[in-house]
This record gives C-alpha cells, sequence and structure tokens, in this order.
C-alpha cells in the first residue's frame, strides 16, 4: 500500500473530526459553552481553548511555522479550568479555533505523502532513526483521537439543551 493511501486514511479521519467539532462548536451558544460538560468537570469555553491551542501547537511541532497563539498555552494547556480567572471572549476563541484550523489544512495539502513520515519537531533525527513511527502523520492520527475525546464532552453541552 503507498504512502498515498494511509496519508489520505489518516487526513479523512482528521478532516472528520474537525468538521463535527465545528458543526457541534456553531451549534452550541456562548451560554452553554460557559457550563460544565457534566458536574465537576471542564466548562465548554475551557474546551474551546484547550482545542485551539493544541490545534496551535500542532504548527511547530509539525515544523509548519510557529504558533498564532501562544498565550493559550499557558491558559488552557499548562492550567486547568478556573485556574486562570481572566479568559479569553468566547467569540475570540471560536475565531482562533477557525483560523489555526485553516492553517493547519493549508499546511496539510502543502506536504507530499512521503513528507508526512518525516519527523516531527519534538524528536531528534538520531532518535528518529529508531523510532520512525514517531513522524507527523502520526501526530496528526493522535491528534485527531484526543479531539474526538474533547468533542464527545462537549457533546453533553447540546444534550443538556
Amino acid at each position: 500500500m503507498s504512502n498515498e493511501i494511509f496519508v489520505k486514511m489518516a487526513l479523512d479521519g482528521w478532516y472528520s473530526q474537525v468538521k463535527s467539532a465545528d458543526t457541534l462548536l456553531n451549534k452550541l451558544s456562548d451560554e452553554q459553552l460557559m457550563q460544565e460538560v457534566s458536574p465537576g468537570r471542564n466548562r465548554g469555553i475551557y474546551l474551546l481553548g484547550h482545542l485551539a491551542a493544541v490545534h496551535d501547537m500542532m504548527l511547530p511541532l509539525l515544523r509548519f511555522e510557529e504558533s498564532m497563539y501562544p498565550a493559550l498555552r499557558s491558559v488552557f494547556i499548562d492550567s486547568p479550568d478556573r485556574a486562570v480567572a481572566d479568559l479569553p471572549p468566547i467569540s475570540e476563541l471560536r475565531a482562533h479555533w477557525t483560523t489555526v484550523n485553516e492553517k493547519l489544512s493549508a499546511h496539510f495539502a502543502s506536504l507530499s505523502p512521503d513528507e508526512w513520515f518525516t519527523r516531527h519537531a519534538s524528536i531528534s533525527q538520531e532518535d528518529f532513526e529508531k523510532e520512525p513511527h514517531r513522524n507527523r502523520l502520526n501526530v496528526v492520527l493522535v491528534r485527531t483521537i484526543h479531539l474526538s475525546s474533547h468533542r464527545g464532552q462537549l457533546a453533553f453541552l447540546a444534550a443538556k439543551g
């Protein structure tokens, strides 16, 4: 099987999850995003910010470009929900989510199938030679699962009505 088929399968999964998350986020009101997904759990706003931050961090991890929104990291990756009192507005987080996913899509389209099987930025060339599965495509596979998990949490907000 060629690398092209593996890349297509992985990216189809990625784009499907992003589209499903977009649909769900567009359905959720700002008020719903301020609620916890279940008692004692993260709020929707935190999950939206977390997903935008994680996807933003993919830009340097995949060796495309620097992060567009580095300030999101300390708020939505390094800190748990409610640890930071002053969160960005939901409208801004929605815009960041859209922008970073558009940027990722443009970069994804620019890679050849073989380039997907090159190392990501968090592994040295020496270690990559020993562990070639630690490649760019694997990052997308792992982040697709991550997105799917948090999309499932956000679905609880839609179910609450």
